[in-house]
């Protein structure tokens, strides 16, 4: 086992690895910014390095600066959290070269799965459904024509480097094409340097579900059920719950093991996530995500397993506390993502924090790492902490949730928190019955085109 880890991040996920590691009897490096010397993360470890100025290029995501850091303090192994450098293979290429372990895929999976033409195509090969689509990027309007009318129309073009939904724009017939297919290459050279497009099918009223998945790089891997993330504003998730609400037992154990067996042949190692889309009974699938997500505590809810503790495990050659025969799903649980924003504006509200009080009681947690008086800086995410309740079943949990949002206190600032509050009183949330569209629908009703 490691002795000492260097956490690569910061805010709450930083916290959650500490926390882990303390637990594991570990030592724990925090790196931070300028901005962040008095962040909560750099308190709790057992050591931390400053890496720079406040800007995240010139600190969180200066690969020099983090490798630096473990040469300073010995660190034997990088947890990289989400985010930043958690998802860039070139980083963990150089983790590696300089004997440093990295708490995570492999730099070849990293690669693979993070070009979306590449990921779909291994995907495919292994026996997971996908949407169907090009085989390939595709170059010019022509092409691009030619499959919309093979496919059929809607369409979506998506930027094969893309992310967070950026590069993703939708022909809803082919005299939209064009322009659909001129954005979306412009917007993906602009945000990652690359052009290349490629198109799928658009779903009209999918949900979006992931499955959890977790190898030990050595041919052996498990499912951990899936998540419902279909309560999205522009591509970004705000509300996930688990077991997804439309989900029956057949299926999940049908999708689940179906990934297991896929991540198990490639030999990956630790947690990632599998999208897909699904709509009317059927899988297809998006993207893989080669790291831990932001939503992984409803996971850990319902199975009781420690997901970093593993990650953690496996990375040191040990080996996975659980198999597949092992895991069952206990209750229903819930997050809401609490991000440093206004509503309806979604505009980022940094800030000082002047009051903070946590919810508490049987089945509520709160991951954050605000205190009262701690300036939330204006360079970062606008994620400031996630809640997270269980229940013994959907409704048990959503009154939790909703016990926990009249509880939870966090002045000085604007958060989302009424959003989340207001949505706990929609039929079709506390029914399940919602899909990709539903909360911009929703939002642009409420409050205009403006949101």
């Amino acid at each position: 086992m490691f002795n000492k880890v260097l956490v690569a991040n910061r805010g709450e996920i930083a916290l959650r690895v500490i926390r882990a590691c303390r637990e594991m009897g570990i030592k724990s490096v925090a790196v931070h910014s300028t901005a962040d010397s008095d962040a909560m993360h750099v308190r709790m470890a057992d050591e931390s390095v400053c890496i720079g100025p406040a800007a995240g290029t010139s600190s969180y995501l200066s690969m020099p600066a983090i490798i630096a850091a473990c040469e300073i303090t010995g660190a034997e192994a990088i947890h990289p959290g989400y985010g930043f450098l958690s998802e860039n293979a070139k980083f963990v290429q150089i983790v590696e070269d300089h004997g440093i372990k990295f708490i995570g895929p492999t730099a070849e999976h990293i690669r693979i799965m993070g070009d979306k033409i590449t990921a779909k195509d291994t995907m495919r090969e292994l026996g997971v459904p996908c949407v169907p689509g090009s085989d390939g990027g595709v170059h010019d309007v022509k092409t691009a024509k030619k499959i919309g009318a093979d496919i059929g129309y809607p369409v979506i073009i998506k930027a094969t480097a893309g992310g967070g939904g950026r590069g993703m724009k939708v022909a809803n017939s082919e005299s939209e094409m064009e322009q659909a297919f001129m954005t979306a290459r412009a917007e993906g050279k602009a945000a990652f340097g690359n052009d290349e497009v490629y198109i799928e099918k658009y779903l009209t009223t999918p949900r979006h579900i992931e499955i959890q998945v977790f190898g030990d790089g050595k041919g052996q891997a498990v499912h951990l059920g899936e998540r419902d993330c279909s309560l999205q504003r522009r591509h970004q998730k705000v509300f996930e719950e688990a077991p997804g609400p439309c989900i029956s037992s057949e299926e999940r154990n049908r999708i689940g093991a179906t990934c297991a067996e896929a991540v198990a042949k490639i030999n990956y190692i630790g947690a990632g996530t599998i999208e897909f889309l699904y709509e009317n009974g059927e899988f297809y699938f998006i993207e893989m995500n080669t790291r831990l997500q932001v939503e992984h505590p409803i996971t850990e809810s319902i199975f009781g397993v420690d997901i970093v503790r593993e990650q953690i495990r496996v990375a040191a050659g040990l080996e996975m506390n659980f198999r597949q025969e092992n895991l069952s799903i206990k209750g229903h649980s819930i997050e809401v993502r609490i991000n440093a924003e206004k509503i309806p504006s979604f505009a980022p509200c940094p800030g000082k924090i002047t009051a903070y009080h946590a919810p508490g009681g049987l089945g509520v947690r709160t991951d954050s790492a605000i205190y009262v008086g701690y300036n939330i800086p204006p360079y970062y995410d606008s994620l400031i902490g996630k809640l997270i309740v269980r229940g013994r079943d959907r409704s048990e949990a959503l009154a939790r949730l909703s016990g926990a949002l009249s509880e939870i206190i966090i002045d000085g600032i604007d958060t989302t928190i009424p959003l989340f509050r207001s949505l706990l009183e929609e039929e079709d949330i506390q029914n399940g019955v919602y899909n990709i569209h539903w909360l911009e629908k929703w939002l642009d009703k409420n409050f205009g085109q403006n949101t």
